[in-house]
């Protein structure tokens, strides 16, 4: 047992608890509301935008997983770089009109906008279902980041003491997130994103500086692994469409549109955009982790454990403590923020669509706050019931079954022109195809490789079941155009799109 690290573990632990409580205050709004418990009110400025952005995108598992992988497989690791820079000229176009047509018309999810812009509940229940089961394994590969760091510390054990400590974690991010909402995330996120920072500066100038420097560090990997900093030709197309869709892919989790919706202004938005990059920068320091780990000499079967084996090796008791709170408090963060957004989906569209259409206000929060908790015991059963791989597994679909949602919520940001029925038969088309891809590829990996002849073409599963997706929804909706069948109500105008919110 490390008592230096876990006391001072349990200290910041502790202070960030007391923090996620004592936001119900901060901005106080009627938490009996889902807009204020479920986006806070939609009051975050540019700074606080940022901070929750950041820790809602950048998860500890990303801060476990990313150097592992690059410990593992060498240059593919580094994927992850190019997609969150790629991200933003997306998020700069797409989401300040999202933000405003949700404002105008007082939408909370994707799934509102769609029952909005196509008439159509079959289709928001199809992208809230699909936000729903691609969040909740997401959610319990931020427990894997505790998970990781507590057995670091040394709390290991069997059976029901050996998850006892996860378990009450999450029982206080549980309690807090019921009683404070999207608030206690956001105010947590400013530490531990600070915590975060601190922790990455002292290792890029410690680490490398016990270990003879970034030329001796490069050299090590270089001998261990054949593909250290170079891809393989064959690699390009699986590398390039993996960072690419996996970019597309970013923005549309319902986390991540929970948090955009939270800003008080298309403008804060943008903002954003130019300024989240630095966490880009943060994480092109935290992917060489892996490499200092191979030149440390960390040698582990469980790359998951990479990072927090570093971290006890090379810096001292009191600043592992430190770190390994850093991480922590970064899967808390994000799980809050996912088990909220899960919570808006079911409450609004399938809760108050199917079950409850006269349901108050204050029935909307009450039935939020509770599946908020209902999804997080979930998460929390993955972990403690299931095999660990069993999450990854789903992960991996998860990105691909989010992605599907890509032709309605995204492409029905800028046109009217697809008609519901192929934008509906698209989505299950992409859902079958990724699904079918993952099952064949026995859930060992996210590539798919296709046959042409000849040509042996790898690819992201999910850009390949969303190739298929947009060929079925345009074939479909010009079938249907010609029949004249009808497209459903649009309920916005093109103004909405452009509003800001002092003119609402």
């Amino acid at each position: 047992m490390n008592w230096t690290a876990l006391i001072v573990f349990i200290v910041f632990f502790l202070l960030v608890t007391v923090l996620g409580f004592l936001s119900a205050r901060w901005r106080r709004g009627d938490l009996n509301h889902l807009n204020e418990w479920g986006l806070a009110g939609r009051k975050f400025g540019t700074v606080i935008t940022w901070f929750l952005l950041g820790g809602d995108l950048y998860t500890a598992y990303t801060f476990i997983a990313i150097p592992a992988l690059l410990y593992g497989s060498g240059a593919i690791g580094f994927f992850g770089v190019p997609y969150t820079i790629v991200i933003y000229p997306f998020v700069f176009l797409v989401m300040p009109r999202l933000w405003s047509v949700a404002k105008k018309h007082g939408y909370i999810t994707a799934s509102d906008f769609m029952k909005g812009r196509y008439g159509s509940s079959t289709l928001a229940l199809a992208v809230a279902l699909t936000g729903i089961i691609a969040t909740m394994p997401y959610i319990a590969l931020q427990l894997v980041g505790i998970q990781v760091v507590i057995q670091a510390m040394g709390l290991t054990g069997t059976g029901f003491m050996g998850d006892l400590p996860l378990i009450i974690a999450f029982a206080i991010l549980a309690a807090y997130t019921y009683t404070s909402g999207l608030r206690a995330p956001a105010s947590i996120a400013i530490v531990k994103d600070l915590m975060i920072y601190i922790t990455i500066i002292v290792m890029i100038i410690v680490v490398p500086a016990r270990l003879g420097g970034f030329g001796h560090i490069f050299a090590a990997a270089q001998t261990a692994l054949p593909n250290t900093f170079m891809l393989s030709p064959k690699a390009f197309s699986a590398y390039g469409t993996l960072a690419f869709g996996s970019a597309l892919a970013l923005f549309l989790y319902p986390h991540a549109i929970t948090g955009t919706l939270s800003a008080s202004s298309r403008g804060v938005i943008k903002r954003n955009a130019a300024l989240l990059p630095a966490y880009s920068l943060l994480l092109a320091f935290i992917t060489l982790l892996g490499y200092m780990a191979i030149s440390a000499g960390i040698h582990t079967k469980d790359t998951s454990a990479v990072v927090p084996l570093l971290i006890l090796k090379e810096l001292p008791s009191w600043f592992a403590g430190f770190a390994f709170a850093a991480i922590a408090i970064g899967a808390l963060v994000p799980a809050a923020i996912m088990s909220i957004a899960a919570a808006n989906l079911f409450t609004r569209n399938i809760y108050k669509e199917y079950f409850r259409p006269a349901a108050t206000p204050a029935e909307e929060s009450k039935v939020a706050k509770i599946v908020s908790l209902v999804v997080k015991l979930g998460a929390l059963f993955f972990i403690v019931v299931l095999p660990k791989s069993y999450a990854i597994n789903l992960q991996l679909l998860g990105g691909v079954w989010i992605l599907q949602t890509l032709p309605p919520v995204v492409i029905g940001l800028f046109t009217r022109w697809f008609h519901r029925y192929g934008l509906l038969l698209g989505w299950l088309a992409g859902m079958i195809t990724g699904t079918t891809m993952a099952v064949l590829n026995h859930f060992k990996g996210s590539v798919f490789a296709l046959h042409f002849g000849s040509t042996v073409v790898p690819a992201y599963a999910a850009v390949w079941a969303l190739i298929v997706n947009l060929v079925v929804a345009v074939i479909v909706t010009a079938v249907l155009r010609a029949a004249k069948v009808g497209a459903g109500e649009d309920k916005t105008v093109e103004a909405d799109y452009e509003v800001d919110a002092a003119t609402t």
